[in-house]
């Protein structure tokens, strides 16, 4: 279950309408802008987790847009253009672009770029915050220690990387595919099984009834660390 908010912005109105279908169809939610004001005045007030955007743009190009969102913001942006020149290429990733592709290109690439960036940033801004801290409860993945009540709890490296990663965003689900892939990566060969048997022995290592923090099973899709 996706819950990132892409923002689209492009003025042809049957692409921008094309990816809104595709994304949506994959769980992300999708706001469009189809001129380059807009674009990042909606950026402000939505606050994405990623930009598709467009070059040839009415009011303001995507260059443009793409100058103005880094200077406040290092949301990822993958440009869109009919131009493939290196030149164009460059340009775009020296102003701080993630990606580019060139139109027209299909839309199940874009779709795996799309989750490709997204993987990699939720992966940077984890490695860029190595201790979460909650009521008796601290996981450091510098260490790779956990400690409950004040003691020490021993856990193999996996535990704790899915203790971190899911204390790292409270209330969130995730599903167990999403789970593998950001704690085991798209190489491990096993299965969605894998993640309730390392919850399982997490629960029976930190479990309390008693703490204002859980993990909490989402029947039908996945799991989350509930803070109350």
């Amino acid at each position: 279950m996706n819950t990132e908010k892409i923002l689209v912005v492009d003025d042809d109105l049957n692409i921008c309408e094309l990816l809104r279908l595709y994304l949506t169809k994959e769980g992300y939610n999708v706001v469009i802008a189809n001129d380059g004001v807009t674009a990042v005045t909606m950026f402000q007030e939505e606050s994405p987790n990623l930009v598709l955007l467009d070059i040839m743009l009415p009011k303001l190009d995507g260059w443009q847009v793409c100058r103005e969102i880094r200077k406040f913001s290092e949301t990822p942006i993958i440009m869109l253009t009919a131009k493939g020149e290196v030149f164009d290429r460059v340009l775009g990733l020296e102003l701080g672009a993630d990606d580019y592709m060139v139109k027209p290109f299909e839309p199940k690439e874009l779709i795996a770029r799309v989750k490709a960036v997204l993987r990699r940033t939720k992966v940077t801004e984890i490695e860029n915050h190595e201790e979460v801290t909650f009521p008796n409860l601290v996981v450091n993945k510098t260490t790779y220690t956990v400690t409950l009540n004040g003691k020490e709890v021993q856990m193999p490296p996996k535990e704790l990387e899915l203790l971190f990663f899911l204390s790292s965003n409270p209330n969130k689900v995730y599903t167990r595919d999403q789970l593998l892939e950001f704690i085991w990566g798209y190489d491990f060969f096993g299965d969605s099984r894998t993640v309730d048997v390392h919850i399982k022995r997490l629960r029976e290592k930190i479990d309390d009834p008693t703490q204002p923090w859980q993990i909490k099973t989402v029947w039908g899709i996945g799991y989350k660390f509930e803070v109350k």
